[in-house]
């Protein structure tokens, strides 16, 4: 299948309006703060949430919001500065989200998934939010994506969105998204927030089963700092009007819609590790020869969240035994003495590890290879047949520094 990406976010599939304002939640008035997205056609939804054992008021009203509506959803309305999270009327305030955005829309308030991202524990004031509900719904347009993207982002230096299309029944399908996120951020659905928009036709359930499935091998494989945060959401909704025959069990289409979204939330987790919180260096991690799936995300993951591999590489210095080091205390069971690992960049690369151990290497090449911004690590058990990747970012002083004041 070929894949052709285009423009657009949650804006490419037929059927999708969006919208991002300031409603001053967000002190800076140059910089957004609440985003709606709009489906006039209702959708198929699906989604995946944080396993903190801490959640957002708003995913247990979205949890409850799906679950009430059948899987069905036609909106999602969210605000960036205040997570809504370990507050005593959170849930209240989330359910007035949905409440203002469904009056507006004139649809029920169980068919609209609601986000909050920001500060957590401090109460969100709801009257900016009910102020500027009005003009969030008059300015919903279909090239209103660049404008939602960028309200739901905090720490984000750059807005995170991607679209692709592809062919199915003879009918052209789209499957696109938008994302936020830069600190807070550990595998095991601990992904930010992440909308994801699609005029395909699906099942609900094959929605869900293609999202879990493809999270676990994205976003699950994402680690900036180690911290699972409470709010992180994944959503997708799905329309049906590229009139596609239904996707209602698994076989070729279902294959076709997968690839599809994992090409998005690959790239969306891949511009997430890039623009971590102070990063100055992306780390994509790919192990390779593993016996198993299972072992592969484990031993790639260990990799790319090890703070001392993540120090290695904003100090680029070729410190190897780091690498080695996290590779043998990942989560998992194979023979050390067969694994071998390479370091490359756009710059060259170089082999830095044999049969469990580290090997002479050209200390000129390898400051080289590490001189640039974005580096990729290759481990190659030698056990098996399976790969799986995971991305990262380095860590930096000003990690510390956007961390040590971010509520002023």
């Amino acid at each position: 299948m070929e894949l052709k990406q285009v423009k657009g976010g949650v804006c490419a599939a037929q059927g999708f309006l969006a919208n991002g304002l300031h409603c001053g939640l967000n002190p800076d008035k140059e910089k957004y703060d609440l985003a709606l997205v709009y489906s006039e056609t209702p959708c198929q939804a699906a989604a995946v949430y944080t396993t903190n054992k801490v959640k957002g008021a708003p995913i247990l009203v979205t949890k409850r919001n799906l679950a009430a509506s059948g899987g069905i959803a036609k909106a999602v309305i969210v605000n960036s500065k205040n997570a809504n999270t370990g507050t005593a009327n959170g849930e209240e305030r989330a359910l007035q989200m949905c409440g203002l955005a469904a009056r507006e829309l004139g649809i029920s308030p169980d068919e609209v998934i609601v986000a909050s991202t920001g500060v957590i524990g401090e109460e969100l004031p709801i009257e900016p939010i009910e102020a500027s509900i009005g003009a969030l719904k008059e300015g919903l347009s279909e090239k209103g994506n660049r404008d939602a993207a960028y309200a739901i982002m905090t720490t984000d230096t750059v807005l995170k969105e991607m679209a692709v299309q592809f062919e199915l029944d003879g009918k052209t399908c789209t499957v696109g998204g938008m994302a936020k996120g830069s600190g807070m951020i550990h595998p095991n659905m601990a992904t930010t927030l992440n909308f994801i928009t699609s005029d395909a036709s699906i099942s609900a359930e094959m929605l869900q089963k293609a999202l879990s499935e493809t999270v676990k091998v994205t976003y699950n494989c994402l680690s900036i700092d180690g911290d699972t945060s409470t709010n992180d959401m994944i959503s997708v909704m799905a329309n049906g009007l590229a009139g596609n025959t239904a996707i209602t069990s698994e076989g070729e289409g279902y294959e076709l819609f997968k690839k599809a979204l994992y090409e998005v939330l690959a790239g969306l987790t891949r511009m997430l590790a890039k623009d971590g919180e102070g990063a100055s260096t992306l780390i994509e991690c790919v192990c390779s020869g593993a016996p198993d799936l299972d072992t592969a995300i484990a031993v790639a993951k260990s990799v790319v969240r090890s703070p001392l591999v993540k120090c290695m590489i904003f100090g680029k210095d070729a410190n190897c035994g780091r690498i080695l080091c996290a590779v043998g205390y990942a989560e998992a069971e194979f023979d050390i003495d067969r694994v071998s690992i390479t370091v490359s960049s756009a710059a060259g690369s170089y082999q830095a590890g044999e049969n469990g151990k580290i090997i002479p290497f050209s200390e000129e090449q390898a400051a080289n290879v590490l001189n640039e911004d974005e580096i990729l690590i290759s481990i190659d058990l030698n056990q098996g047949e399976t790969s799986a990747k995971a991305w990262g970012c380095d860590l930096t002083y000003d990690y510390v520094k956007i961390n040590g004041d971010y509520r002023s």
